[in-house]
């Protein structure tokens, strides 16, 4: 049996850290957030609204504009706004729009069509990750805001008064979660350490990441969601192109997983810190890899951990939404669940996390939609080939680019392009596509 190298208090703070952020989520988590907002704000109003204001920070608009909303065939907030309120319910989390029916589509369309919704973005926003609703009849109007995480409601409101206090109900992330964040501090060698030499038991959890996943690409192969970019893979043509190899499943797999999300399916996926594409990316390429590598069912397990929490332990300082594409984050982490089932050790990860940075850095977010596939294809594909030239010893310089000798000073260095140096980038993403057509 493998020893552990952390204390059981330690590991405990981790294996919390990794069921906060690695959750089940239905659809794009941005809209979903928005629904959640709405669905909390209108079960504490007791009725459905008449008027709903919704005011949200440019990240989370760009992501929902483009987005399918799961189970409607049809893109963008406003549907996911009704749904929120006509069905939506809060204790659900990311899966709040998990009941609905066509009945209730219906419902939504009309509702929508009768100028119940205004949106806006909120001027000198606080966070990245801010949404703002009040939801209102003539008698009684109800606010909630969720800021910082997908789920973390930091403001409820009715009438004025307080109903959210120091308590938080349904689940949802609340003040506990600084303490979380601030005990546990992370650096590649503890995640490298925690998912290695943690005991089975405790990490066996990480699987249903794979179950859910797993599903999820499966069962987009039986529709047309999206670009088709795994299908097109999969066929023939992708097959005489690119090999019946190992390093197509892997991409036909991620991509299958996406295509269906962004087109809207009604299928769950086990996220990574607030993004569905993210856990994809970290859950994907490892699982296939370790299938077709043969590799032990407890090797696949401790490189899904080492590849989420990895994503994780990127994502704690760079956030939950920043200019910087999630597939960078996630795709490093399955780089280093890869090396892991290749027989590398940590001096390999290391390796293995210098080469995506030098590549990957600078992957712009431009919002979520079905060409996100294309992305998280280009993420996996760099992920492996990353491996690959770790487990030949093959490594980026601390001479050559943003790489230091450090990795974890890598890694932060990443951080400040993705979180400081690129929010210009950010606006101006935003501003040209809130202006289609025209001069920007």
């Amino acid at each position: 049996m493998t020893q552990s190298m952390l204390e059981k208090s330690e590991r405990e703070r981790i294996i919390a850290l990794v069921k906060h952020w690695v959750v089940p989520a239905i659809g794009c988590t941005e809209p979903m957030c928005v629904a959640l907002a709405v669905a909390r704000a209108t079960e504490e109003l007791g009725e459905c609204p008449q008027r709903i204001d919704v005011w949200l920070s440019p990240n989370i608009l760009k992501n929902a504009m483009g987005v399918g909303i799961p189970g409607t065939g049809m893109v963008g907030l406003p549907i996911a706004i009704a749904l929120g309120a006509l069905v939506g319910r809060s204790a659900y989390g990311l899966e709040v729009l998990r009941d609905v029916q066509p009945e209730h589509v219906e419902a939504g369309k009309r509702y929508v069509e009768g100028d119940h919704i205004h949106i806006s973005l909120k001027d000198l926003c606080p966070d990245k990750l801010y949404v703002e609703v009040t939801c209102s009849t003539l008698q009684h109007s109800v606010t909630a805001v969720i800021a910082h995480e997908h789920t973390r409601f930091e403001r409820l409101e009715k009438d004025g008064s307080d109903l959210l206090g120091v308590s938080t109900q349904n689940g949802m992330a609340s003040s506990d979660d600084d303490e979380l964040e601030t005990e546990v501090q992370l650096t590649l060698k503890k995640v490298f350490d925690f998912a290695t030499t943690a005991p089975l038991e405790e990490i066996a959890f990480i699987d249903e990441a794979r179950q859910l996943n797993e599903s999820a690409a499966q069962q987009s192969l039986q529709g047309n969601y999206g670009h088709c970019l795994g299908k097109a893979l999969s066929r023939p043509l992708g097959r005489g192109m690119m090999g019946d190899s190992i390093f197509l499943h892997i991409l036909s797999s991620t991509a299958c997983a996406c295509d269906a999300r962004m087109a809207g399916a009604k299928i769950p996926v086990m996220s990574n810190s607030g993004s569905g594409n993210q856990g994809i990316c970290a859950t994907n390429p490892v699982v296939v890899f370790a299938q077709e590598n043969h590799n032990t069912h407890e090797e696949m397990l401790r490189a899904l951990m080492l590849s989420h929490l990895t994503a994780i332990y990127v994502k704690q300082n760079l956030g939950a939404l920043s200019a910087l594409c999630g597939c960078v984050v996630a795709s490093t982490g399955s780089s280093c669940g890869i090396t892991y089932l290749m027989g590398g050790g940590y001096r390999e990860v290391c390796y293995a996390v210098k080469n995506m940075i030098a590549n990957l850095t600078g992957m712009i977010c431009d919002g979520a939609k079905p060409s996100c596939a294309l992305k998280l294809t280009t993420g996996v594909s760099t992920a492996v080939l990353s491996a690959m030239l770790a487990m030949q010893g093959n490594c980026v310089s601390p001479v050559e680019g943003i790489i230091d000798d450090d990795v974890d000073r890598s890694i932060r260095n990443l951080v400040s392009i993705g979180a400081d140096a690129m929010n210009e980038t950010d606006r101006r993403v935003l501003n040209i596509m809130t202006h289609k057509g025209q001069d920007v």
